[in-house]
């Protein structure tokens, strides 16, 4: 009943301003038509915006994923490299070995060789000196029995005898000369006359020899200097196959280092990739559907719009308009009259031909696009015009703040542009931002990897400083303890070696003056007392005593110099093994610092592009 009143009275108002039914709904299918169009906008700015965001992540995606697959050609290309470096460089060291062996082979076979050939050499040179010694005894034995007789050993030989048969026949000679001479004179003189013949030919063979004698020590001499300069070319060989063994084993380990380094990356880097290819991917496929999506609700909303439009022309057309105006009058009367006149109105249920008109066009179009606010509105056509007037005006009160807010179709366009514009600039200034926050991040990590390396290369240096110094100190601390330790040896023997005679001395003195007292039988002046003397006994125990005391204090020095020296070595040997760890650690943190720094540096470059 209060409902019934107050819509009677908002009916006399509407009534009486001139307002009709009809009129009421096409102001109705405005306001779904405004609404319908702004909700198209803010839908058309929120594709906007998710468009740019796809086309943007998208864009990074696929820079990210080109980035990493770039890396992974590098770093595959690394490994390649590294591998066949690794079996290069096993080869190489294999080879660098074999050489190594090969030399000391040669050179033991070079020494035996050598040695056969000098122990030939001796005894060819005992052989030569000692037939040019038996050559000149002959020639004196020649020169001195002038030839007389024994000559026929000799005879025998000639210039180019050999040197086993001169020696064979000066040997012979020389014992023939031996027995002539027991014989006394000599007998006839059959080989007198060929004397000179014979001296002369055993002075061609001397000279021949003592020729041959020097030839052979040349050849010796050139043998021995071939020899040399062989071991010098192999020991040589050795050292430098030595050499490059240890360069090549250092390398190969740093490459087998840098192999398994960038087999880590490699992984890390492909997962990355598989994970922004799979985001990609999802990511495409959801913005594809999404706009798919969108052009489909703008298509559905266009029409709906049409339709709305085309229910508005209809109903504002002369035979719906026209019908309202004949059946639908103002009705400007007295109140009692226009409430009567209400209550009247509101039991009729009658509806105009325009309406159902209007009513079934309505709903044949909301079940070809399928709308359900166009069924509605058909549902409201159709009923009642007052009925749903009473419904309207309850919707009317609702909305009247809305449609006095209402904006245009321009100012939806450029709020739109606005939002897709601010949400453009708001993007670009996040990914400067984020390029700008990586960049000072890569920035602190560089200075701060320049400051590391800084700080270890100082303590590396450091460390060469602390090892010298301990290498100084402990040459110095060597020295010192050496001619200590000598010092004091030296003093324990000259110790003992006065002991050694201070006890020789007084057990002698004690002896000699005891052996004069026990066979002297007068009785010595009293100025000597009455007492044999055998030498300053406590005295000279005392000294000894003293120096028996020093010698044990020269031995504990020794033992207690001799114990820190070795204290010393292995206190000092610890330090150089553990300065040389720390040092190869470092070295080793260093050399990865560096390459880091130069990946970061790298990196930075490309921050700095993309900004």
């Amino acid at each position: 009943m209060k409902q019934t009143s107050i819509l009677i009275i908002f009916l006399g108002v509407a009534l009486g301003s001139d307002v009709t039914p009809i009129q009421k709904v096409i102001q109705l299918m405005e306001n779904m038509k405004k609404k319908g169009k702004k909700e198209m906008e803010a839908e058309q700015v929120q594709f906007a915006a998710f468009k740019q965001f796809c086309s943007f992540t998208l864009d990074e995606k696929a820079k990210a994923i080109t980035s990493a697959a770039n890396k992974i050609d590098l770093l595959s290309a690394d490994i390649e490299k590294c591998g066949a470096d690794i079996d290069r460089l096993t080869q190489e060291i294999a080879a660098h070995g074999v050489d190594v062996e090969s030399a000391a082979k040669q050179e033991a076979a070079a020494n035996k060789v050598r040695a056969d050939e000098k122990a030939a050499f001796q005894t060819t040179l005992k052989d030569y000196t000692e037939s040019i010694d038996a050559i000149g005894r002959a020639m004196k034995a020649l020169k001195e029995t002038n030839g007389v007789k024994a000559q026929a050993s000799l005879l025998q030989l000639s210039s180019q005898s050999s040197l086993a048969e001169v020696k064979r026949g000066i040997d012979a000679f020389l014992e023939e000369g031996s027995d002539s001479d027991d014989e006394g004179a000599p007998v006839a003189n059959g080989y007198e006359s060929k004397s000179g013949g014979v001296i002369k030919m055993l002075q061609d063979l001397q000279d021949k020899f003592v020729d041959e004698r020097v030839s052979l020590e040349k050849a010796e001499a050139q043998k021995q200097h071939s020899f040399d300069l062989l071991v010098q070319g192999l020991k040589a060989q050795q050292a430098a196959s030595t050499k490059d063994k240890t360069e090549k084993t250092e390398f190969k380990a740093k490459t087998q280092e840098k192999k398994a380094s960038s087999e880590g990356d490699l992984q890390e880097t492909k997962a990355a990739k598989a994970a922004d290819e799979k985001y990609r991917a999802d990511l495409a496929a959801t913005c594809e559907k999404k706009a798919s999506d969108f052009d489909q609700r703008q298509k559905l909303r266009t029409e709906e719009l049409a339709t709305i439009q085309k229910a508005i022309d209809i109903v504002a057309g002369g035979k719906v308009s026209g019908a309202g105006q004949k059946h639908l009058p103002k009705l400007v009367q007295t109140d009692s009259e226009a409430t009567a006149t209400a209550l009247a109105f509101l039991r009729s249920s009658s509806a105009s031909p325009g309406q159902q008109q209007v009513a079934e066009f309505l709903q044949q179009e909301a079940t070809l696009l399928n709308s359900r606010v166009l069924s509605a509105i058909a549902m409201r056509v159709s009923a009642d015009p007052l009925a749903k007037v009473k419904t309207m005006i309850e919707q009317l009160i609702v909305k009247m703040n809305e449609d006095l807010n209402a904006q245009a179709t321009k100012k939806g366009w450029c709020d739109a542009e606005l939002a897709t514009n601010e949400l453009t600039r708001k993007e670009k200034s996040n990914a400067v931002a984020s390029l700008q926050s990586d960049m000072d991040q890569l920035s602190a990590t560089i200075t701060k990897l320049g400051e590391d390396i800084a700080t270890l290369t100082k303590q590396i240096s450091n460390l060469n400083d602390a090892m010298a110094k301990a290498t100084q100190i402990r040459q110095a601390e060597k020295n010192k303890n050496t001619a200590t330790i000598k010092d004091a040896k030296e003093a324990q023997a000259a110790v003992a070696q006065a002991v050694g005679v201070l006890k020789e001395f007084y057990a002698k003195a004690g002896a000699a003056t005891a052996f004069v007292q026990t066979q002297d039988e007068q009785t010595p002046p009293a100025i000597f007392g009455d007492t044999p003397y055998t030498g300053m006994g406590s005295a000279s125990g005392g000294v000894i005593g003293m120096m028996e005391v020093i010698q044990s204090d020269f031995a504990k020095l020794e033992a207690e110099t001799s114990a820190a020296e070795q204290a010393a070595v292995a206190e000092y040997s610890q330090f150089m093994e553990d300065s040389k760890v720390d040092k190869a650690q470092k070295e080793k943190d260093v050399a990865h610092m560096t390459t880091k720094k130069e990946e970061k540096s790298q990196e930075l470059n490309s921050r700095d592009g993309d900004l």
